[in-house]
């Protein structure tokens, strides 16, 4: 059983787009665009603690990877160059690319990157969580050991995907009451005690 396609979510099939996302500062700008929508080169280099040409070129880089585009509606001049996320999110398989050794080797990288950051975010997380404590109350960790077969873990995968995409794509109520953005991530695989 694969993976269930949804609309938005680009399924990743080239080493070049894998490259650039395995890139920290690149990654770090799709996940503002993500979290911010579309920007400036200028105030994704102040989100992600870069200098301004800097962040042109890693902007340059997603772009040719098909990741990110302009947004020339945006501009309120010539000079000025927005840019957005092609699509809502991505997705890959390394079973994809057993011929490519490149895109093989691309895709543990992005993988190892996105690791990481999970890892440092919950670290940073964790020091600073006492200082909310309406949110540290709100915050969770899970993890549970199942008995599965390839196919039944695809279907848990995509149950849990279709929960967190029904969260991040519902229009956000105007109540009143404020939101902050939530980083949420789960990984399913085969491991022993």
């Amino acid at each position: 059983m694969k993976p269930v396609d949804r609309p938005g979510i680009r399924t990743v099939t080239d080493a070049k787009a894998l490259s650039a996302m395995a890139n920290p500062f690149r990654s770090r700008m799709m996940d503002a665009l993500k979290v911010d929508g579309p920007s400036t080169a200028s105030a994704l280099a102040t989100r992600t603690g870069q200098a301004v040409g800097s962040a042109s070129h890693h902007l340059k880089v997603l772009h040719e990877a098909g990741l990110v585009e302009e947004a020339p509606e945006l501009a309120k001049d010539r000079r000025e160059r927005w840019w957005r996320l092609v699509d809502a999110g991505t997705r890959w398989s390394r079973a994809d690319f057993a011929d490519d050794t490149a895109a093989v080797t691309a895709a543990y990288a992005a993988e190892a990157l996105g690791l990481q950051r999970q890892f440092e975010r919950t670290q940073e997380w964790n020091a600073n969580a006492s200082s909310a404590p309406d949110w540290d109350a709100a915050a969770f960790a899970t993890q549970n050991w199942m008995r599965l077969s390839p196919d039944e873990l695809t279907d848990v995968a995509n149950e849990i995907v279709d929960v967190l995409l029904r969260w991040s794509s519902r229009p956000v109520p105007d109540d009143g009451v404020e939101r902050e953005s939530v980083y949420v991530f789960a990984r399913g695989f085969p491991a022993q005690p």
